[in-house]
């Protein structure tokens, strides 16, 4: 398994690399199968009038998925602890989730149990951090897509007050996402094909 421990304005010291990395694997305990790769990005916050502080985030891709998890403290060895406790959450969830996929598709084929499942199941359910009502998928809509600029879809972003607007792109044709961002202003979300 890949983990990468960087910097961002700051030097990763060898203490700070060791740790991240203790966390890490502390955080990827929950689950059995092993991620593709593991990123811990380090940055400090400095502010003139408040104290400095410290953020450590975590992006654990695994087959398909990609979980990020973002902790920001006064001291970095604080904020990489807090970013461990929310990546193993994030995992626990992400587990769960997994299992009732199998079990929803044994159900389909005819199945009583999955084996591999059933263990996992009981692992996760007794544990403290159970999913909450919120996290669960509980209803689904469809919309029409809207031809647009991204000028308009802004426009229309701001008209109606959500925090996303899903519209398809007037010159490419494919569909993009206009968010707003917690620190302001506003985000785009397109298809990589795009990139080139």
């Amino acid at each position: 398994m890949d983990i990468q421990v960087s910097g961002r304005k700051m030097q990763v010291t060898e203490g700070l690399r060791e740790h991240s990395l203790a966390k890490v694997e502390d955080a990827l305990k929950v689950i059995e199968s092993e991620p593709t790769s593991v990123d811990v990005v380090l940055r400090p916050q400095i502010y003139k009038n408040q104290k400095d502080q410290f953020t450590a985030e975590f992006t654990i891709r695994l087959k398909g998925y990609v979980v990020r998890v973002s902790a920001t403290k006064e001291d970095m060895y604080a904020a990489i602890d807090e970013a461990s406790r929310m990546a193993t959450r994030q995992l626990r969830k992400f587990k769960t989730k997994m299992i009732d996929k199998h079990k929803r598709a044994a159900k389909q084929n005819g199945l009583e149990d999955i084996q591999a499942g059933s263990a996992m199941e009981q692992q996760v359910l007794t544990d403290e951090d159970e999913i909450a009502e919120d996290d669960l998928l509980v209803r689904t809509k469809y919309i029409p897509y809207t031809k647009l600029t991204e000028e308009e879809a802004l426009v229309q972003t701001d008209l109606i007050g959500h925090d996303f607007f899903v519209f398809e792109d007037m010159q490419t044709g494919n569909v993009h996402v206009v968010y707003r961002r917690k620190n302001g202003g506003y985000g785009i979300l397109k298809p990589d094909t795009e990139e080139a």
